[in-house]
């Protein structure tokens, strides 16, 4: 049997994958991105996402697709309002339209970068097995359905539990403290309009001791939340999240005394509840250069997601590595090493302070940690 060879292979197809395979087509270069998902559609692409302008935006300018980013933009996301246990409104600020944090649909941004490739850059179906060095740079990979590819340039694009990292390191993602359960309230100005006015037009953090509302409208009229509990990794093991109202019931029990406006984000949840714990490499993560192969994106720092950082890193991660590539198209270790240098003390940077967060958030005091952050920042 012929082994495929792939100069360069991308191992997963988020948009840290698709944003370094656009980089380098339009400079000039060819990849294969392999993405374990069946098909496009295989699975809904998460809620909103805001694209910072020194990191996602910057990204989007390296992939000549700023501008058709631009229409893709949720006008009025970034509205924000804190509010504590008692549904009081203790901040609210409304969007002020400068573009520096902009909110847009994730699976409408994997669109725009999916259709900025060449057909067939993205092998669907494609889950990895096994990858082992050859040497000189060179690695084999092994997908489910038994077909094997090499390749002179290996990226590990494939989230948390990379399959590519343990080449690089022996670090695993730990669990944070903090679990969530996601939920969705669907039309949501005409089927829940108090739910809606809680909400408000763009981000809302309802917050207490250990727990709280972290929700978000998405441009289809529906609400996104995450429900945040400070619970034991195991704790969601004992839940039926299949069952609708025993999960509903579960969560409701964190939440007593709470402002029935703000149980009714779950009481009023359409479809099920969806587990998510939250897992953190270590701050500061970094690695030996090995040639031929490095991470980007939650491969390499996957954080917490309170600082909102994780797919603008991935995409920044991804723009300079593609350009780094480019500039030096005759010595892939040179990239590397120079795409490194820059990745480690900014994923290093963005991972405290996501942790920080984090503590701040939850705190006993809650909300005043964010409140006092926000006085902080002049907001």
């Amino acid at each position: 049997m012929t082994t495929l060879h792939h100069p360069v292979a991308i191992i997963g197809g988020g948009l840290g994958g698709l944003t370094l395979a656009r980089v380098l087509h339009v400079n000039g270069i060819e990849s294969a991105v392999l993405e374990r998902d069946d098909s496009p559609a295989a699975r809904t692409q998460g809620g909103m996402l805001d694209i910072h302008d020194d990191t996602g935006q910057e990204a989007l300018r390296a992939a000549q697709l700023h501008d058709e980013f631009r229409k893709l933009i949720h006008p009025g996301g970034q509205a924000m309002r804190i509010l504590d246990q008692h549904g009081t409104v203790r901040l609210e600020e409304a969007d002020d339209e400068d573009g520096g944090r902009p909110e847009v649909d994730r699976g409408d941004l994997r669109d725009l970068l999916l259709d900025g490739l060449p057909e067939n850059t993205v092998r669907w179906g494609a889950r990895v097995t096994d990858v082992r060095a050859l040497g000189e740079g060179r690695h084999e990979v092994t997908l489910s359905d038994g077909s094997v590819f090499t390749t002179d340039l290996l990226i590990g694009a494939d989230g948390a539990w990379s399959a590519v990292r343990p080449l690089l390191s022996d670090a695993r993602p730990s669990y944070t403290g903090i679990s969530f359960a996601e939920l969705d309230l669907l039309e949501a100005d005409a089927r829940h309009p108090a739910s809606a006015e809680v909400v408000g037009g763009g981000m809302l953090f309802a917050l207490g001791a250990g727990k709280g509302f972290l929700a978000h409208r998405e441009t289809d009229g529906s609400l996104h939340v995450y429900v945040a509990l400070t619970v034991p990794e195991d704790e969601f093991d004992g839940v039926d999240f299949t069952d609708a109202e025993a999960a509903k019931a579960y969560v409701l029990k964190h939440f007593e005394g709470w402002d029935e406006s703000l149980r009714a984000l779950v009481t009023d949840a359409d479809g099920t509840l969806v587990p998510r714990r939250i897992h953190a490499l270590p701050v500061g993560h970094r690695w030996e250069r090995v040639p031929g192969v490095t991470l980007l994106g939650d491969a390499a720092h996957v954080m917490s997601p309170f600082a909102g950082e994780g797919a603008n890193l991935a995409m920044i991660d991804a723009a300079d590595l593609g350009r780094a590539l480019a500039a030096h198209p005759d010595d892939t270790e040179a990239a590397l090493a120079a795409y490194e240098a820059t990745l480690f003390p900014r994923a290093g940077e963005s991972a405290a302070g996501s942790a920080a967060n984090g503590t701040l958030m939850f705190r006993e005091d809650a909300p005043q940690g964010m409140l006092d952050f926000f006085a902080s920042q002049g907001g």
